[in-house]
């Protein structure tokens, strides 16, 4: 199984989406392997954008991802991280499809109220920025069988 990265910016906290959020990737058959709610620091705000830092939007995102409580998550599923792009919709709300999170929740690029990586690679170091290997819980959902067509 493939794991991704997942953040409910401060936008879908505030706006209470986190719920609406959680619902659809779980409907879609990906497992949450782990949670956690907080006030992301100027440190990981730093390391999980740092690809943007020196871009003139910068201090605004980071400012914005610092205004208020994030939900960091971790997701499991067969090809992950391309399954979630598709859920979660582009980057541009305006742009997004009808029935994805953005395309249905959001309106502006600015508060697009979810983060979801864009690789493995990605996934990978910035899940570690938020998790250490011991907070991923391994389980099986009940629903897996009917999920995926290889499970016993």
């Amino acid at each position: 199984m493939d794991r991704t990265f997942v953040l409910i910016k401060p936008d879908g906290i505030a706006r209470g989406l986190a719920g609406e959020i959680i619902s659809r990737l779980e409907a879609k058959g990906l497992k949450l392997v782990a949670a956690r709610f907080l006030l992301p620091t100027e440190v990981q705000v730093n390391d999980q954008y740092r690809e943007h830092i020196g871009k003139p939007f910068f201090p605004h995102l980071k400012k914005y991802i610092m205004s208020g409580p994030v939900l960091a998550m971790v997701w499991e599923g067969k090809d992950a991280v391309p399954v979630v792009r598709r859920v979660v919709g582009a980057t541009n709300p305006a742009e997004a499809a009808p029935g994805t999170i953005r395309g249905d929740l959001a309106m502006d690029t600015g508060r697009n109220v979810i983060h979801a990586s864009d690789s493995p690679a990605s996934a990978a170091r910035e899940a570690a920025i938020y998790f250490r290997d011991t907070d991923l819980v391994s389980y099986n959902r009940v629903d897996e069988p009917f999920i995926y067509e290889w499970v016993d």
